[in-house]
């Protein structure tokens, strides 16, 4: 009997030990996992693909339910041009944390935008915007109107521009993004106010002074338009906008 009792004492010993090695095993490969993910972003900055690859593909083997992980391989496989793979596991990293992790909703919206889908990509920075998590919301309504005017609808794009004002109202990028738009619809007057917003909280670029030339030629102040392009001339001169400069200004045959 007493054999029998230290018997069936063992086995109940072993039958608790197995669970609790598993749980073990379990947090060793997910931390193995979160490790081989950091370094394929490591290697992936440095330029070395194939050992990004290689990481990334060790760590979808250790633990492929993470969001993080997911979204690490998308950026591995959209740099090495496998756009099949990047949008599967973007995808998958927005089914695994998308709600909790807007960071995820945001890098699969641009992929998907960049892509060729804009749809999905707008879809995807609305989400991260409305996230009560994301802590740079003005960043993701930017991404939607960068995204919409590149799919043709500067309606959507003006309004998603002026949400990210709401939320940051001297952000640099909507307030160019706006002057530009307007001044594209013959608002010049609104064009003009939203690009001296914009040089009030930002250094003047090669862009914006050759969209304020152009603006306030529209409006007919030859003195204004005449400032920008002296500017543009003496701090750009090598930019593509000097050159679009020379040739409007170039007398006509």
């Amino acid at each position: 009997m007493r054999a029998l009792a230290g018997l069936l004492s063992i086995v109940l010993w072993l039958a608790g030990a197995v669970p609790a090695a598993l749980a073990q095993d379990s947090i060793d490969l997910k931390k193995a996992a979160e490790v081989n993910a950091e370094l394929a972003i490591t290697y992936m900055k440095q330029g070395n693909l194939a050992a990004a690859r290689d990481k990334i593909d060790r760590a979808l083997e250790q633990n492929p339910r993470t969001a993080q992980t997911q979204m690490v391989a998308g950026f591995v496989y959209d740099r090495l041009g496998e756009d099949r793979k990047a949008q599967s596991h973007f995808e998958q990293a927005v089914k695994l944390g998308g709600k909790d992790n807007p960071d995820v909703l945001n890098n699969a919206g641009a992929f998907q935008c960049r892509k060729g889908d804009r749809k999905r990509g707008e879809e995807l920075f609305l989400q991260a915007a409305q996230s009560p998590l994301y802590r740079t919301p003005e960043v993701a309504y930017v991404n939607a109107g960068n995204c919409a005017r590149a799919d043709g609808r500067p309606k959507d794009a003006e309004r998603y521009f002026r949400q990210a004002l709401a939320v940051k109202p001297n952000m640099p990028t909507p307030l160019l993004q706006l002057a530009d738009l307007q001044f594209a619809a013959g608002n010049g007057l609104q064009a003009r106010a939203f690009l001296q917003r914009y040089h009030e909280v930002a250094r003047e670029s090669a862009d914006s002074l050759w969209l304020g030339y152009r603006i306030e030629r529209s409006l007919g102040d030859e003195a204004a338009a005449g400032e920008f392009a002296r500017r543009l001339k003496a701090d750009f001169p090598t930019s593509i906008e000097a050159g679009e400069l020379f040739k409007a200004e170039r007398p006509s045959p």
